[in-house]
């Protein structure tokens, strides 16, 4: 790449962060429905109800988190990172930074310091999570990305992110559990007591 491709890509992700951050405000003014989750995809807004089963996976994979790593994790569920490609702006279920991860200047999280990534599927946003959000997710480098789908009772795990994709896919069903060990994640995840749709 040369200094001036250089250049450009960096103006690129200036101006999508900007388009983002402008985005967001405006999204806060308006009268979303108290407990959706919002997030741009591609340029596209997403809101998606809250679900029960989605939130029990989620608390599920948070507290495996948690037990493993302690309550000083930095770990969260919902918080905006913005990610490569053309105005990114996720909320991920779940996302756990590294220890040494610190906001931007403009307050947000770095996705360079995310290590791993949880989404559960919902059936309206189902496309994002297989489609584009694994490709951010990848080409971010993000090391474990697990999709959770309530729908099919089986779990994704992506592993070994290389030129944009990920070079490994483990499919799990619910009831089996998740050997992360050996990942940064480096824990082994129930699923035995995650809720089917």
């Amino acid at each position: 790449m040369t200094v001036l491709e250089d250049r450009i890509e960096m103006a690129d992700a200036d101006a999508d962060a900007k388009r983002l951050d402008e985005w967001f405000e405006r999204l806060e003014r308006m009268p979303v429905p108290e407990g959706f989750r919002v997030e741009i995809v591609g340029g596209n807004v997403h809101m998606t109800p809250p679900r029960n089963t989605h939130w029990q996976i989620i608390r599920r994979i948070l507290w495996a988190v948690e037990d493993r790593f302690g309550r000083d994790v930095m770990v969260f569920t919902d918080v905006r990172v913005d990610f490569p490609g053309h105005e990114n702006g996720f909320c991920p279920d779940v996302a756990m930074l590294s220890d040494s991860a610190q906001e931007d200047d403009g307050g947000h999280w770095r996705y360079q310091d995310v290590e791993f990534v949880a989404e559960v599927i919902s059936k309206g946003t189902a496309a994002n999570d297989y489609g584009p959000k694994k490709i951010a997710y990848a080409v971010a480098e993000v090391p474990v990305y697990v999709i959770a789908d309530p729908y099919q009772g089986r779990c994704y795990v992506y592993t070994h992110p290389k030129d944009g994709d990920y070079a490994m896919r483990t499919t799990v069903d619910f009831g089996t559990d998740i050997d992360l060990t050996g990942t940064v994640v480096d824990l082994v995840l129930k699923t035995d007591e995650f809720p089917r749709d």
